[in-house]
């Protein structure tokens, strides 16, 4: 696991890369100075362990797992991790899950009442931008200048060259979350200077550019598809985060690109990856490395229950899911935070809801109301038991306590490429609507273990490939973007709870993308307040 590849002595850049302004509740955290960059990269093994920390940003909170020495300070380290926000941000926000805690403002977010002081967008924000500045700094140690100078050529110059883009696949990365849940936000990259100054904001189109272009310029320089280590990013990476921005085109600049969808997802596809013969379950437990899912993964984010331990990510997703009449020990975890469930709406996208036949159904009823009278009640909306901490055998993961689990979160997977196209496809870019109908029936003859799932050409419509998306994808941090390319996520779209009502009501169209943190708008001159906030 590249985990093992981090030493924290390279980390001593932390101080200097305060490229974005914060306010003082939510400044980076330095945890180590005393070491200069001539020393750090005084090995060929400190370029594979700094790309390392880019990785261990999307899982980890800090130097010190579970906590201690965070990356970010003023808000609990647990709550500030980078996955486990924007699982809050794609999923708390949508019909798919509630929670039942009142941290904070936590309960704003599904109830569509959040404001530019929100902490939990605050620090969704603030991270993003912290591994920008993480991927900006490694590219500046890695360029010409500074390999010259250390005299880096050969193998290890080349090596080094497949490194540098996988950085810029994984800012890429976090500029699409910047700009698909901010819009406009700050901008800077490897050419600006070291040191506190004030960002330029960038628009959402610009961004776009930006992203496209990046991922263009790295998709014959980065390591071919499925020919990287697991969990580092590889061609198919790039080509389904191009397909990503392509699908939501019409979004983001108001432009039709569903014929690039065709395309980039038809690269995936033809990648080599696989949709095992193996249960839809094997995909979400502890083992699903290596049991066969990851033949259908194909960028994931990856936890180690000895090498990777953090309260966010997928600590925080399996234990909060679990409640009430639940066995924590069937989850392979040492007990349950009583937070996660879902809505009825929800539920009732599978044919008989929780009784359906489709086996990605995957509820807790016993003990639990399917309708939801009240947030805090953990026993009101159905549980979701679709991640454990077993392996396909029954056997809990590796850490003894049952804390942290070894399951990865698929980010990116071979269903989801099949959908995308299909999708694309109604939407007009091309494509064979045949094929695509053969993709979803691939998936469904896995949900329903055989043929009875199928659907025919005639079902194929944007309301189906909706409600097969979210039977397929949910609680995997797809649903907010979703619904707004759909124009549900506001003005349309009804579920338990949203808008702070318990019938749900529709909200306001600005709050399709979120609020810039009033923290930054009061330090940074050159930003200027999304719409409606």
């Amino acid at each position: 696991m590249i985990y093992k590849k981090l030493r924290p002595v390279l980390i001593i850049f932390i101080s200097s890369l305060l490229l974005w302004s914060c306010a003082d509740d939510l400044d980076l955290a330095p945890e180590d100075n005393r070491q200069t960059n001539q020393t750090v990269f005084d090995s060929p093994e400190a370029y594979k362990q700094f790309l390392a920390k880019l990785y261990a940003g999307l899982s980890l909170s800090g130097q010190q797992g579970p906590a201690g020495q965070p990356d970010l300070a003023g808000l609990d380290e647990g709550f500030s991790n980078y996955m486990r926000l924007y699982f809050m941000m794609q999923e708390l926000t949508t019909d798919e899950a509630v929670i039942g805690w009142n941290d904070g403002t936590i309960a704003d977010l599904h109830a569509h009442n959040w404001t530019s002081g929100n902490e939990f967008i605050r620090t969704m924000y603030s991270r993003i931008m912290y591994q920008v500045a993480l991927t900006n700094e490694f590219l500046r140690q890695t360029n010409d200048v500074a390999l010259d100078s250390r005299g880096v050529d050969g193998e290890l110059r080349a090596t080094i060259q497949e490194y540098r883009a996988e950085a810029r696949f994984l800012r890429a990365l976090s500029y699409y979350h910047a700009m698909d849940l901010f819009g406009n936000p700050p901008f800077v990259d490897e050419d600006d200077a070291i040191g506190a100054f004030l960002p330029e904001q960038i628009q959402r189109a610009d961004l776009f550019s930006f992203i496209e272009s990046e991922l263009l310029a790295i998709e014959n320089e980065i390591i071919p598809a499925r020919q990287n280590e697991y969990g580092r990013a590889d061609q198919a990476a790039v080509w389904m985060l191009l397909s990503k921005i392509y699908l939501n085109a019409e979004v983001y600049v108001g432009a039709n690109r569903n014929a690039d969808v065709i395309n980039y997802t038809t690269k995936v596809i033809e990648a080599g990856f696989s949709i095992p013969d193996a249960p839809y379950q094997n995909l979400f437990l502890a083992d699903n490395d290596t049991n066969g899912s990851q033949n259908e993964v194909i960028f994931p984010i990856t936890f180690d229950g000895l090498e990777s331990q953090s309260y966010g990510g997928m600590t925080f997703i399996i234990h909060a899911a679990i409640g009430g009449s639940m066995d924590p020990d069937e989850f392979g975890v040492n007990g349950g935070w009583a937070g996660l469930r879902t809505t009825p709406e929800f539920v009732d996208t599978f044919p008989n809801g929780a009784d359906s036949d489709d086996s990605r159904a995957m509820f807790h009823t016993d003990g639990q109301n399917k309708e939801i009278n009240s947030i805090s009640a953990f026993t009101d909306g159905y549980a979701i038991t679709k991640y454990k901490n077993v392996d396909v055998n029954g056997n809990p993961g590796k850490d003894s306590t049952g804390d942290f689990p070894d399951t990865d979160f698929p980010m990116f997977r071979l269903a989801d490429a099949y959908l995308m196209y299909a999708e694309a496809v109604v939407r007009g870019g091309g494509g064979s609507t045949a094929q695509a109908v053969t993709y979803i029936n691939e998936l469904r003859a896995r949900a329903y273990g055989s043929s009875n799932g199928n659907i025919s050409t005639s079902d194929l419509s944007l309301d189906f490939i909706m409600d097969e998306r979210s039977r397929e994808l949910y609680w995997e941090a797809h649903k907010r973007t979703d619904l707004v390319r759909f124009n549900q996520f506001t003005e349309n779209g009804i579920w338990a709870f949203k808008g702070g009502v318990p019938q749900g009501a529709t909200t306001q169209p600005f709050r399709n993308i979120f609020p810039i943190p009033a923290s930054d708008l009061g330090v940074n001159t050159n930003l200027t307040q999304n719409p409606g906030y």
